[in-house]
């Protein structure tokens, strides 16, 4: 079996630059790369992932809510690969949740997100799709958007003392039992 592509982190170039959109459903390498991106996710306890994490500026995402040690209340959702994605805000309401990434390790930060998005993208074939996605999955989706961005979800971050630590996480969920 393969080794697993290392996640690219905070500082990498490719995590700053826009990505590319894909024009070749068919080619191996964009079959190969997704395959890639789902071992890493799943490797590494994350609910979703885009392509510039693993050094590859294409716009190509997952999302794939479900609990996991480091999102342990996150809701069940089957594994769902974006290709060329965009959205249109449904509602103007935003709300502040923790996030972290795989690409910032040991940080988590409140980041502001839109609750309510319709989402269009293409599938593993090309094909158009539209979605609408509400709460924990509009934010993992629109995380993953801003890496094709080249955003971080720092960048968001209204307030620097919204940063706190993985373990300073941990331990405020553990306390108020969330």
């Amino acid at each position: 079996m393969k080794p697993i592509t290392q996640i690219q982190l905070l500082g990498s170039e490719v995590l700053r630059r826009q990505a590319q959109p894909v024009d070749d459903f068919s080619s191996s390498e964009f079959h190969e790369l997704l395959e890639e991106m789902q071992s890493a996710m799943l490797a590494e306890g994350g609910v979703g992932i885009a392509a510039p994490q693993l050094g590859v500026s294409l716009q190509v995402l997952i999302i794939a809510s479900r609990p996991t040690p480091r999102y342990p209340l996150a809701p069940e959702m089957a594994p769902l690969v974006m290709v060329n994605p965009g959205f249109e805000v449904l509602n103007a309401e935003m709300r502040k949740d923790w996030e972290g990434c795989l690409s910032v390790p040991g940080i988590r930060a409140l980041v502001p997100r839109y609750q309510s998005i319709d989402v269009r993208y293409r599938d593993v074939h090309g094909a158009s799709q539209r979605l609408a996605l509400r709460d924990f999955p509009a934010r993992v989706f629109q995380h993953e958007f801003d890496h094709l961005l080249g955003l971080v979800y720092l960048d968001r971050v209204e307030n620097n003392r919204d940063i706190i630590s993985e373990a300073e996480f941990f331990n405020r969920v553990a306390v108020q039992g969330e």
